[in-house]
């Protein structure tokens, strides 16, 4: 016996009324990766924008629900609405929650988007942009908000040819307009937020961002001015090296932007002095690095690379992620029979050392593994990487196959990383974030 549509729109919003006065945030297990990138895309989907407020309850004939989660009264007579509501209540915070603010410090270039969407992916639903019918920076999903710092330049790539400087230099940036949102995004308030568009350099029409439970702020100085830099509650620094660099960028602005070699490697010559001078000096600030240099297992390398994620200890709710044994300076070459890998070989390393005078644990991984799905073998040799259940890194991991990073320690700290952030949020928010167990090993 198949129930009628009313019956089953009845069952759903009895669930919907349960879920709404739980003083807990939900969000379900169904992952899809962002497969588009983020510049240039807009979204083609009609309908709703998922931020949209929702619709009068006077205007609207149809029974009503009181959720006391999000503090809005709903009347529900269509599927369109039903999914509205749904996701109004999923993206809100509860009575009294303030969100956890996240920063990611990198030049551009350097895989803040990859690492962005497998972060949010730790909180459940599909990652996508924002839905406001044009150009935007701004990731969600059922939990998070990503917003891109590039929003808050002065002037649009026009001006930046009138004035001489690059998009590095301080000047080139309103971090008075940065200070005033990062705080109300904090307070839980919502903010009307500039958008820089990548694809033509204009200054585009301001987009509502709506406070989510964790919202990430990342970009070229999200802790330069110490105002904002005391707003974030972890900081995290991707540092590329200069060769390793000029390579992604190569692959990134010639492949989906249409430039030339030479227009790349000019820009990264213009862009040096004030990545020196005001991108590079923020890593000592950060709690955690992710460090990206050519391999040393082999001269001249350039498909391989290693990996150094360095952890500052004595972190407020962090807890720094281990190989084998903490404390200990450990070199491993994995069994080849349980772990796939081709020549110039794998290794796995921890080591002690100190992160510009601070105490710091750094985990390593120099060379590619072959197969994924064999990464649950090294996956045994961590603990404290931020995971609910064995096999959880190796499932992100699997998620993500194919995208930058995946075959080497790139995408495995990067993952590591991004449990980390989740854990994080919930020791903050005293807030549990559900996970999908069944694949578990």
């Amino acid at each position: 016996l198949v129930p009628s549509p009313c019956t089953m729109l009845r069952s759903v919003l009895a669930v919907l009324s349960v879920v709404a006065c739980a003083n807990a945030y939900v969000a379900p297990g169904v992952f899809a990766p962002l497969a588009a990138s983020r510049t240039g895309a807009v979204s083609q989907r009609p309908g709703m924008a998922l931020r949209n407020s929702v619709s009068s309850a006077a205007t609207l004939r149809a029974p009503v629900i009181k959720s006391e989660f999000v503090g809005n009264t709903f009347r529900v007579n269509t599927e369109a609405q039903l999914d509205q509501a749904l996701n109004t209540i999923k993206m809100s915070l509860a009575d009294g929650q303030k969100p956890v603010i996240i920063g990611l410090a990198a030049d551009s270039g350097c895989g803040k988007s990859t690492f962005m969407r497998r972060v949010t992916a730790c909180f459940g639903g599909e990652v996508k942009l924002n839905d406001i019918g044009r150009e935007t920076n701004t990731l969600i999903s059922d939990m998070t908000t990503v917003i891109c710092l590039d929003d808050y330049h002065s002037n649009d790539r026009a001006g930046r040819k009138v004035s001489g400087l690059t998009a590095l230099n301080p000047k080139e940036n309103n971090f008075d307009l940065m200070f005033e949102q990062v705080k109300a995004i904090k307070e839980g308030k919502s903010i009307m937020k500039p958008i820089y568009n990548h694809v033509n350099g204009t200054l585009d029409e301001v987009e509502e961002i709506k406070p989510t439970p964790i919202v990430i702020f990342e970009g070229l100085h999200p802790f330069y001015d110490e105002r904002v830099n005391e707003l974030m509650d972890f900081r995290i620094y991707v540092d590329i090296t200069p060769e390793v660099k000029f390579n992604w960028k190569v692959q990134r602005d010639v492949e989906e932007r249409g430039w030339t070699v030479e227009q790349v490697e000019e820009q990264i010559n213009q862009r040096k002095p004030d990545f020196d001078a005001y991108i590079d000096p923020q890593k000592k600030k950060a709690d955690a690095i992710i460090e990206v240099l050519p391999t040393e297992l082999e001269k001249d390398n350039k498909k391989q690379l290693k990996v150094n994620y360095v952890q500052v200890k004595g972190v407020e709710n962090f807890e720094p992620s281990t190989l084998f044994d903490a404390g200990s300076d450990i070199e491993w070459i994995p069994n080849k029979e349980k772990l796939s890998f081709s020549k110039p070989g794998l290794k796995l390393f921890q080591k002690q050392t100190e992160w510009f005078g601070k105490p710091a644990q750094v985990i390593g991984m120099d060379g590619n593994f072959d197969k994924l799905s064999e990464l649950v073998y090294v996956e045994k040799a961590f603990s404290e990487t931020g995971s609910k259940f064995f096999g959880e890194v190796t499932q992100k991991m699997v998620e993500y196959d194919g995208q930058p990073g995946s075959s080497d320690g790139t995408g495995l700290f990067q993952t590591i990383c991004s449990l980390k952030v989740r854990e994080i949020y919930e020791k903050i928010s005293k807030v549990k974030v559900p996970a999908d167990e069944k694949v578990a090993a």
